[in-house]
């Protein structure tokens, strides 16, 4: 059986950024405008004034202080409230395949791989700009990567279900190399009048390469040890999105075809479930959270992680072994640990064991457990 290791990755990181301030003035701006047009049904006790966002509640609630986004000048206007991005013609290259080009190339050359050496492309994320024809025969066609491509939807655990797919291609000996591209656009589908989780998402997009051992040219990759994977039907996350909605005559502008969630029942319902998944992976593997040198986990809510790596570990953990990045990039969906990874690697030594873990909607969670190589 051929070993798969993860040779390269890459990052792009849109050059807007939010922060939690400018946010909250945005929602309250139109909180007020709101409260205003409704003055008399408020009055009257017909309808709840809606209260004000603030800088502490979103980070007390999550951790977050600010998010990277493709467009802030829409998302922070009181009468658009969502990202103004122009529709591109069919002849022009598509939103995510620019940003999964970017990150493509970037992982590609820490791994001194060329495109054409690629036998799988995937493009794995939780939202797709459209149907078809495949984001990932787009970028197939932008970069020159040999083989085929093809496009996945796991919601937040996209890119942990697609190395899995990849290492299991690798050890059939199908392919020799993979790519995954993550491009999360994931500020087009968040409710920004939404109190509850309007500060949630950002945009990112990360890539991986992933190869087999004897092809390996860098020394210092991660070798993949194991993967393993679980879903669990809930409607606790929820997007009503979809190509039948025209045809059911449902509102496509209703707040259900944006980002839903029961924000407790989601804590309550996949900490565990995550939880039990990495442990009982690690016992697959005769390891124990002892053995864990770091856990990049998915980057969604800084309370869950905490909770989780608690678990995992058996004590409280240091940002050194669960890095958080979701401070600074919000919850990017399926590229959050993926991030995480990819900025919080290079200085672990050689044999060192760690974890890839994302979970979200569906539910729906994937562990990667990987050993660092020599150099």
């Amino acid at each position: 059986m051929n070993h798969a290791v993860i040779t390269g990755t890459g990052l792009y990181t849109p050059e807007h950024a939010i922060d939690n301030d400018a946010l909250v003035a945005a929602f309250n701006a139109w909180v007020d405008r709101e409260n205003t047009r409704h003055a008399d049904a408020i009055a009257r006790g017909d309808r709840q004034p809606l209260a004000y966002s603030s800088s502490e509640f979103i980070l007390k609630a999550s951790g977050i202080r600010s998010r990277y986004v493709l467009d802030a000048e829409g998302i922070l206007d009181p009468d658009r409230m969502r990202p103004r991005l122009p529709q591109r013609r069919n002849d022009e290259a598509s939103i995510q395949c620019d940003m999964g080009a970017t990150a493509a190339r970037a992982a590609l050359h820490r791994a001194r791989v060329e495109p054409a050496e690629i036998d799988m492309l995937i493009v794995a994320c939780s939202n797709l700009e459209r149907p078809y024809p495949a984001v990932a025969v787009e970028l197939q066609a932008t970069l020159g990567t040999g083989g085929y491509a093809f496009d996945m939807n796991v919601a937040c655990s996209s890119a942990t279900f697609a190395i899995e797919t990849a290492n299991n291609a690798i050890a059939s000996g199908s392919v020799r190399r993979a790519l995954i591209v993550s491009p999360e656009i994931c500020s087009a589908h968040l409710n920004f009048r939404d109190r509850d989780s309007h500060f949630i998402f950002g945009d990112a997009c990360t890539a991986i390469v992933i190869e087999a051992q004897d092809q390996a040219r860098v020394e210092d990759g991660f070798e993949i040890l194991g993967t393993r994977l679980a879903t669990r039907f809930s409607n606790a996350i929820r997007n009503n999105a979809g190509f039948l909605n025209r045809a059911t005559d449902s509102d496509p502008l209703a707040s259900d075809k944006l980002f839903v969630q029961e924000g407790r029942r989601v804590f309550k319902e996949v900490c565990p479930l995550v939880a039990q998944l990495i442990l009982e992976h690690l016992a697959s593997l005769q390891l124990t959270g002892d053995d864990l040198a770091r856990l990049w986990l998915h980057q969604a809510n800084r309370h869950m992680n905490d909770l989780i790596a608690r678990r995992v570990l058996g004590f409280e953990p240091t940002e050194t072994q669960a890095p958080v990045i979701l401070d600074r990039y919000a919850n990017t969906s399926s590229a959050g640990s993926i991030i995480a990874f990819h900025l919080h690697r290079d200085d672990l030594p050689s044999g060192a064991l760690g974890v890839i873990c994302s979970f979200g909607a569906g539910y729906s969670a994937g562990s990667v457990i990987v050993r660092r190589m020599s150099e």
